[in-house]
């Protein structure tokens, strides 16, 4: 692979952090970039990859950070190159000559490239998972924002690790439980934030903003709109998360990644409505005591936590205030308006595959909905439906999973179309 062209920051007499950015053109990857701006000399991106839909951020990002390896998922190396040349025309006198990846296995590719590298996966949807597994194969340390990948691979994640402590987690939920669990531990020198067995631990708490529609009866949600929808009053997000917090399907699909990442029953992980988004998840432990991790809902010091853990940067965000008052509440999650949660905690206790399909039927139910073609209360309704239609497989591999997921998606759109035509299930 080409050498990269020195940065400006860059720190004389200090080693950078590799870093490689799966989904650099969204939220996560903009975030993250912001991260490493703001502290020169700390990071050095090796290798960006994006889906293709903002071709000119990602040119943009190309010639800022100057990475070795640039991967495009839709798109061309030519296409890609032609833009830098006239976004970029001070290219043109320097010796940088970056290798472009293109096609759908592009970022699975660049994620294991750099197995000494921290890889964050910020890629939206299952099709994170084979970049996570590429990386925890190759022996990178993985930064896992992309939920999706470890809800749909489960097993085959866990098993891709290579050593203990590679999953970083970067949801604000699971890293507020991951630095949780790590304030309250006896055992000295503990670096890894994903633990198996801690018997100390009573449950896990995340918690939810309520979205938009918190405190909203089923009834008056009937003819919510995609714009409704997508104004969350606390979090600014992608489409596909912001309408999933809406529905609180995200809050499933964290419940079922913290099963997993913390090796806990999913009884034991229960769910709060949290409006402020400052306390970001707890861990009570058995003698009756919790440990929370507050601050401002910003996901870069997640972020930051994900690229350095378990060390801290300095001034990642502002810190929360305590010279004015204020006041944090805690609500139970309606159920009735909200069942999301439910069928998350019974997809994963049905069988291995029930996730998957949980995932896959979701991002085409959204879809629609966001199309105009399906209504708000269809999308769990209809998800319900593809749930509870699928048989489970015990021990899936790789293939079965993309074919699990197949199958949910072409059963999500005859689903939806039946509620489009008023057929109901």
């Amino acid at each position: 692979m080409p050498r990269t062209a020195p940065r400006q920051g860059d720190l004389p007499g200090r080693t950078p952090r590799d870093v490689v950015l799966l989904g650099s053109t969204g939220s996560i990857g903009t975030q993250a970039l912001d991260v490493i701006a703001s502290h020169p000399g700390r990071f050095r991106v090796r290798g960006l990859a994006a889906g293709g839909g903002h071709l000119e951020r990602l040119a943009d990002q190309t010639a800022r950070w100057r990475p070795e390896v640039v991967a495009l998922a839709a798109g061309t190396p030519s296409s890609l190159r032609q833009l830098l040349g006239a976004r970029h025309p001070e290219l043109a006198g320097e010796d940088y000559h970056p290798e472009i990846l293109a096609g759908p296995q592009a970022a699975t590719q660049l994620a294991g490239s750099f197995p000494r590298a921290t890889v964050l996966n910020g890629i939206t949807g299952g099709v994170g998972l084979e970049p996570t597994l590429a990386a925890l194969r190759a022996g990178a340390t993985l930064a896992l924002a992309n939920k999706e990948s470890l809800v749909v691979g489960g097993a085959l994640v866990r098993r891709a690790m290579v050593r203990p402590g590679q999953i970083v987690p970067v949801d604000s939920e699971h890293s507020a439980i991951a630095q949780s669990l790590a304030a309250g531990v006896h055992e000295r020198g503990l670096t890894s934030p994903v633990v198996s067995g801690r018997s100390e631990v009573a449950s896990l708490v995340l918690t939810a903003s309520g979205g938009p529609f918190r405190g909203r009866t089923r009834a008056s949600l009937a003819e919510v709109t995609p714009g409704e929808a997508l104004a969350h009053p606390t979090w600014s997000m992608g489409p596909m998360v912001t309408v999933n917090s809406s529905t609180l399907v995200n809050k499933g699909l964290e419940l079922i990644e913290a099963h997993l990442l913390f090796d806990l029953d999913p009884e034991r992980i229960l769910t709060v409505v949290h409006p402020q988004s400052v306390v970001h998840s707890m861990v009570t432990w058995r003698d009756g005591a919790t440990i929370a991790q507050a601050s401002p809902p910003d996901m870069r010091l997640p972020i930051a936590l994900g690229l350095t853990w378990p060390e801290r940067l300095a001034h990642v965000e502002d810190p929360l205030r305590w010279d004015a008052a204020q006041a944090w509440t805690f609500e139970p999650v309606d159920a009735d308006t909200f069942p999301a949660i439910g069928l998350a905690r019974h997809a994963v206790s049905a069988s291995a595959t029930h996730p998957a399909v949980l995932n896959a039927a979701n991002e085409v139910l959204v879809d629609a909905f966001l199309g105009g073609r399906l209504p708000w209360l269809g999308i769990v309704d209809a998800l319900t439906e593809v749930v509870e239609a699928h048989e489970g497989v015990a021990d899936p591999t790789l293939e079965e999973i993309l074919a699990v997921e197949d199958w949910a998606r072409a059963h999500a759109r005859e689903a939806a179309g039946r509620r489009r035509e008023g057929r109901g299930a």
